[in-house]
């Protein structure tokens, strides 16, 4: 397996923010191979990794310890849609899963994948190359770990994101070699929000505040209604209902007011707000390879 670097600055900064706004139109070339799409939107919910983490009270609010131990879930999302694939966030390294008792960082976490992002696309029936569009929360190596698996796709990512996470010495918590392959893919640079299909089911919003760029994800399913994808907007439910910020955010303010945003997003739309790395919510969500529409 490849060297693995330390990832917490990865979770410890495994948050950072800032943000934009800026409509753009889908793109219609697609790296995409044949393939039968369904007639509705459908949402998977991917195994991607899970973070076991010596102290939890970093993520809580000012990231104070507190010496209480917990999980992590780390999911990606395959949305299915009539004009294309869109892959949101690509998760831990699938190398780590070749060690199977995981993958220790220095400052204390332990990281773990059983079930690798490729393997699981193929359960779907598909590969690399039917992935259109990749969107990632933000370049952290927990949301970015196979991102060079998708050279042939289009990245939908922050413009202030990729700038910020491509600088020298690289911020901590970012890994560059898991996303170097942004010089040969297409890279649509947002913003601000983004209309993915051009029909209002699924929209990328811009939610700074946890690195400069950081984005999250509304999806509107035809039978289930609204889900927003948190990315790292909020890292537990406590901080969602009691506007709790770590420390190591890089805009306390951005974070309040794009924790703002979408609550009232998802109160207008009686929608659903799902934080990816809370272990409740992922399993909340129908076990892959079931799937929500």
């Amino acid at each position: 397996m490849a060297p693995f670097r330390p990832l917490l600055p990865s979770l410890l900064l495994l948050s950072l923010g800032g943000a934009c706004a800026h409509h753009a139109e889908p793109s219609a070339d697609a790296a995409q191979a044949p393939q039968e799409r369904p007639a509705s939107i459908r949402l998977y919910t991917l195994d991607c990794g899970r973070i076991d983490v010596h102290d939890m009270g970093f993520f809580a609010d000012g990231s104070h310890p507190n010496g209480q131990r917990g999980t992590m879930s780390v999911p990606c999302f395959v949305i299915q849609h009539p004009q294309g694939v869109l892959l949101w966030d690509t998760g831990l390294d699938d190398a780590i899963s070749k060690s199977p008792e995981g993958v220790v960082d220095p400052v204390g976490p332990r990281f773990f994948v059983h079930a690798t992002l490729q393997a699981q696309l193929a359960r779907l029936e598909l590969s690399t190359s039917n992935i259109r569009y990749v969107g990632f929360s933000h370049l952290h190596a927990d949301h970015a770990g196979n991102a060079n698996a998708f050279f042939a796709s289009t990245w939908l990512v922050q413009r202030k994101e990729l700038e910020w996470a491509t600088a020298t010495p690289a911020p901590l918590g970012v890994d560059p070699t898991r996303f170097s392959a942004w010089r040969q893919a297409k890279v649509e640079l947002l913003d601000g929000d983004r209309d993915v299909f051009g029909d209002g089911t699924v929209r990328i919003l811009s939610t700074p505040g946890h690195t400069p760029g950081h984005q999250s994800l509304q999806v509107t399913l035809a039978k289930t209604g609204t889900l927003v994808l948190s990315g790292d907007l909020c890292h537990l439910r406590e901080n969602w209902e009691h506007d709790g910020v770590p420390g190591f955010n890089t805009s306390r303010q951005e974070t309040l007011t794009s924790m703002a945003r979408v609550r009232s997003l998802v109160k207008d739309t009686h929608g659903r707000f799902v934080i990816q790395h809370v272990p409740e919510d992922f399993a909340s969500l129908p076990e892959f390879p079931a799937y929500l529409e």
